[in-house]
């Protein structure tokens, strides 16, 4: 039994030396049957070391992946997720903010109650929307403008309304309705489809939603003319400042064309007829620089209890100390032209005072006069 043993043990032990490194055989000490419930001593040839061929100080590293930092620059490229700390919808605040309107693009207030973002294609309602935001700003100038100063003949009915399809037409304007939308159409025919990104603008777009899209920007025919998209500046965040407004306005336009439509199909009469806003009056342009002033301290917040909060904004706070540093400046800077001021002030009112208490003696005097006079005459009477 023991022999048997000891056989297997030496065929093993060859079979191992196979997996020894090379250059190092390891030798087996004396193996017999007597020392086969003993533990296997090794020997290490002298000269070899084990282990890798790395020093022990030397440190692996990793190379990092680098990143650009330009697309966390609002003014390289638009950040996303504007919105995404509010779960309720700014435009509607008692319903929750769709998934999909999270502040990104220009325009977007989380208005969507009919959750259209959800299954149309966000690029082309976008593009819809700006094309009829565009023509609904010139039809509301236009409409207003055609009333006012358009020959009786190009308009419709006893009260020369503009041609609508609300108003209806006469067989000129007609024709001439119809030739404009047919030229609309045909533009927006040839352009659906377009491509952008290989004009100036379209590769500036481009680059402004690499973050968002690949698509630029809706409603891009690169027309600029007279270079007012840069008004903010030519940055990301510039440019879309430029198609915020535009998105808003052209939303008021589109309501305002609307109201016009509806309001003259009711009534029968022009839209300018009896409105301040198409006659020359002092209380629209006092309205309008009421507004403006206080925009330029205050806003209107909405929160989860109330509606229409008016708030001291910070910005509005800074301005009103500067107004007062600035006033106070003022006032120390001219203290002596405003003490001469008010002497004169003080002289001027003196002098209106004696000269009222002077009419008034005189005045009193004459009436006297006056009385004693009709009296004397109707006594000798």
């Amino acid at each position: 039994m023991k022999t048997s043993a000891a056989i297997l043990a030496a065929l093993f032990a060859q079979s191992a030396s196979a997996f020894s490194p090379s250059g190092a055989s390891p030798k087996l000490t004396s193996l017999s049957a007597v020392t086969m419930d003993a533990e296997a001593k090794f020997t290490e040839e002298p000269g070899y070391k084990y282990g890798t061929d790395v020093e022990s100080e030397q440190k692996f590293k990793v190379a990092e992946p680098t990143v650009d930092p330009s697309i966390f620059d609002p003014k390289k490229r638009v950040q996303t997720g504007r919105y995404d700390d509010k779960d309720m919808s700014i435009a509607v605040p008692f319903l929750k903010r769709p998934s999909k309107l999270d502040g990104t693009h220009a325009g977007d207030v989380g208005f969507d109650p009919l959750g259209l973002s959800e299954n149309l294609d966000m690029y082309t309602m976008m593009e819809a929307e700006i094309r009829h935001s565009r023509l609904a700003m010139l039809a509301v100038v236009g409409w207003p403008l055609a009333e006012l100063m358009g020959p009786n003949w190009m308009l419709h009915g006893a009260n020369n309304l503009s041609p609508s399809v609300m108003n209806g037409f006469d067989p000129l304007s007609f024709l001439a309705v119809a030739g404009i939308f047919g030229g609309f159409g045909y533009f927006e025919y040839k352009t659906s489809l377009r491509r952008v990104d290989d004009k100036a603008l379209g590769k500036k777009h481009t680059e402004d939603m690499a973050n968002v899209w690949k698509y630029g920007v809706p409603g891009d025919y690169n027309f600029d003319p007279l270079n007012l998209y840069n008004a903010f500046g030519d940055s990301a965040d510039g440019r879309k400042a430029m198609r915020e407004l535009e998105v808003a306005h052209g939303r008021a336009a589109m309501g305002g064309i609307t109201s016009f439509a509806i309001w003259e199909a009711l009534t029968g009469h022009q839209i300018v007829e009896n409105n301040l806003l198409f006659h020359p009056n002092a209380v629209v342009p006092a309205l309008a620089v009421a507004y403006l002033a206080f925009g330029f301290f205050y806003e209107v917040e909405n929160d989860d209890q109330y509606l229409g909060q008016v708030k001291l904004t910070s910005e509005g706070a800074t301005r009103i100390e500067g107004i007062k540093r600035k006033a106070a400046l003022a006032a120390s800077e001219n203290s002596e032209l405003i003490e001469q001021g008010m002497d004169i002030a003080g002289k001027v009112a003196q002098i209106a005072g004696d000269t009222f208490s002077d009419l008034k003696v005189k005045y009193e005097s004459a009436t006297e006069d006056y009385t004693k006079s009709v009296m004397s005459k109707n006594y000798e009477k």
